[in-house]
């Protein structure tokens, strides 16, 4: 474990070269983004880094706001230079699955306002079809019953409500999470990604599609860089 999370410290830091001074900064949310955003921090403290940011959940703004890193609203300025996020799963297209953290909302929407993504993550998380960790779908609470029914049909799965002890996992945004359990079965995910936007007591769906521009993955070799070779940081 203590390997891993030096891997994880080591990957998130690495994320951090493609932060440069004036930037406007997304910053994600996952155990392994936490490292980026202290790494922000102390260049911010030793080496005059300038940078505003954007948190994706509660949880990073205290973090951002412990290290010294001024945050704004996202509708108080035009768009973002850059997101620095974790994932769940990413596939050889840099299709992602996110939203084990219950934050998917906030990110997908920091993510669209974002002119680059960076994901970091574990070689764990590197998969060739998407679909084995379970697809997270933030609904609404009202009759989430029928939002579930609705999607186990649509997708032929196990669809549960999230749980945290004994109630339901509750978002930044007062939703909850149901979890698809479709398998690694997800061979066109910007379709799937549609149907599932059309049932009503959906809020947003946890595929980040035609978004990840660049992935720093800590692996048993150390951490590597790949870039999109179709996005927008070649």
């Amino acid at each position: 474990m203590a390997d891993v999370e030096a891997l994880k410290r080591e990957a998130g830091i690495e994320a951090c070269k493609f932060v440069t001074n004036g930037m406007k900064v997304g910053l994600g949310t996952g155990s392994t983004v936490k490292h980026t955003v202290i790494e922000l921090g102390r260049r911010m403290a030793e080496e005059g880094l300038e940078i505003i940011g954007v948190p994706t959940s509660l949880a990073t703004e205290k973090l951002a706001i412990e290290v010294g890193i001024p945050l704004v609203e996202l509708s108080q300025i035009d768009g973002l230079d850059i997101v620095i996020d974790g994932a769940d799963e990413y596939d050889p297209n840099f299709q992602l699955i996110k939203g084990g953290g219950a934050a998917l909302l906030r990110e997908k929407i920091v993510a669209q306002e974002s002119a680059g993504m960076v994901v970091v993550a574990d070689d764990r998380k590197r998969v060739e079809k998407l679909g084995a960790f379970p697809l997270p779908i933030e609904v609404t609470p009202f009759s989430q019953e029928a939002t579930v029914r609705k999607l186990s049909r649509l997708l032929d799965c196990r669809v549960n409500i999230r749980m945290a002890g004994n109630g339901p996992v509750i978002t930044d945004n007062g939703n909850m999470i149901a979890d698809a359990h479709t398998g690694p079965n997800i061979t066109n995910p910007i379709d799937l990604e549609s149907k599932i936007l059309l049932i009503a007591g959906v809020v947003q769906v946890g595929l980040f599609n035609d978004m990840c521009d660049a992935v720093v993955l800590a692996g048993a070799n150390g951490v590597e860089t790949i870039i999109n070779p179709n996005g927008r940081l070649n």
